[in-house]
């Protein structure tokens, strides 16, 4: 085939692909976006030429261990009715709304740096819903807190969220670096997200008097608490912490073997832990890396990045990096976005990465779809009989997002 129509051919997939990842699908096909990377993954094979071996290597497989790895690590708390059983602790506390509402918020957070956000908002929705149910108090400040939540605290490591992993591995980031490097911004931005639902026009947001539980629905499917599990997994998970923080070990290894680790249980089946890994999660990974591995061949993505930078427009820089971070994120989703952008931050070193990161992940909770953790938040409250839609998400989402973009602004301007 005629080389340029081969490249042209390529850029009609890609463009495919990310329609594809904007729609979340593609219209009158049966296609997810994880479907869609793959199609497209093929399509560029096929259409290229490219040998197997060379589309695997396209994969980044350190992000692709770790990613797996951390699944079941956080498969392990949620087996062992971690999530769930301290998401009851929470709600038994004997506090104000407003109070209750900050403990909630650094709680998830907290849960989102280590473990996996989506596996955190899954574990802990029904139970705040319910809770916030059985206490007669208004639930849609609760659960768009603990989405919002989820999003900002998962930006504090290289662990918390797949497009940090994928950041950290892509640049080879230093944990410990980046942790004192995003935790203030992070922190900053739980402050501000409790003050505009406890006190703004978020805190408003719903009807103050929630419609009971509609029978038969909303049944709570968590595991009983198992103490021996729940030890097990957060040993796991704190031995990894502190060979992530104190050693120059490689880190989809370390993962690899505490998931090892895990994996030898006389209780849990393996297939319990592999039912809530999210294999969607990993081939949407494996095919984007191909498709963009294909696109980046063609050459086009270096002449427009060179034509920007003639323009002015460097994307290392700060304010360039931070607006296409937050726009590319709400236009194809944030993973899709730092696979994009990274490719161009080679001279951007440790700064741009961290902005990378921050920006992308912070940028998720501007809309209802900017994250898989806001979606599963909206789909587990709608069984609970509470809805969410895109303008209740609003009244929170953009203002925190904007100021919480300042707040990454004004931090890395700060640091640098």
């Amino acid at each position: 085939m005629n080389p340029a129509a081969t490249d042209w051919g390529i850029v009609a997939v890609f463009a495919t692909v990310y329609l594809g990842m904007f729609l979340g699908g593609l219209p009158r096909l049966k296609l997810d976006r994880s479907g869609v990377a793959l199609l497209g993954a093929i399509a560029v094979i096929a259409l290229a030429g490219i040998p197997v071996e060379d589309a695997a290597r396209a994969i980044d497989l350190p992000t692709i261990v770790l990613l797996f790895a951390f699944m079941v690590v956080s498969a392990q708390m949620r087996l062992g009715g971690f999530y769930a059983a301290l998401t009851r602790r929470v709600g038994a506390m004997p506090l104000s709304c407003s109070g209750l509402l900050a403990v909630l918020i650094f709680v998830a957070g907290a849960l989102s740096a280590v473990f996996s956000n989506d596996i955190v908002c899954l574990a802990m929705t029904p139970v705040v819903a319910r809770l916030c149910l059985q206490r007669g108090i208004n639930p849609m400040p609760f659960l768009i807190g603990l989405a919002c939540a989820a999003n900002i605290g998962s930006a504090a490591t290289l662990i918390g969220n797949p497009q940090n992993m994928l950041i950290g591995s892509v640049l080879q980031l230093p944990f410990a670096g980046y942790v004192r490097q995003a935790l203030p911004p992070v922190l900053i931005g739980l402050v501000v997200l409790w003050g505009w639902l406890a006190y703004g026009p978020g805190a408003g947001t719903g009807s103050p008097h929630p419609c009971p539980l509609p029978e038969g629905e909303g049944v709570n499917t968590e595991p009983a608490f198992d103490i021996w599990q729940t030890t097990k997994g957060l040993v796991v998970a704190g031995a990894l912490m502190l060979i992530f923080l104190f050693t120059d070990w490689p880190r989809d290894v370390a993962a690899l073997v505490g998931a090892g680790v895990l994996l030898l249980s006389r209780r849990l089946h393996t297939s319990h832990f592999m039912g809530l890994v999210d294999w969607p999660l990993l081939i949407l990974f494996m095919g984007l890396f191909v498709v963009n591995h294909a696109f980046e061949s063609t050459g086009l993505a270096a002449q427009a990045v060179a034509w920007l930078g003639a323009q002015g427009v460097v994307l290392t820089d700060p304010g360039p990096l931070l607006v296409a971070s937050a726009m590319l994120s709400n236009l194809v989703s944030n993973v899709p976005a730092v696979m994009l952008l990274l490719p161009h931050l080679g001279g951007g070193g440790e700064q741009a990465g961290v902005m990378l990161a921050l920006a992308t992940t912070f940028a998720g909770n501007l809309l209802l779809v900017g994250s898989i953790a806001n979606l599963i938040v909206a789909d587990l409250a709608r069984q609970q009989g509470i809805e969410i839609d895109w303008k209740k998400h609003a009244i929170t989402g953009i203002p925190v997002t904007l100021m919480s973009l300042a707040v990454v602004w004004l931090w890395m301007g700060f640091v640098a």
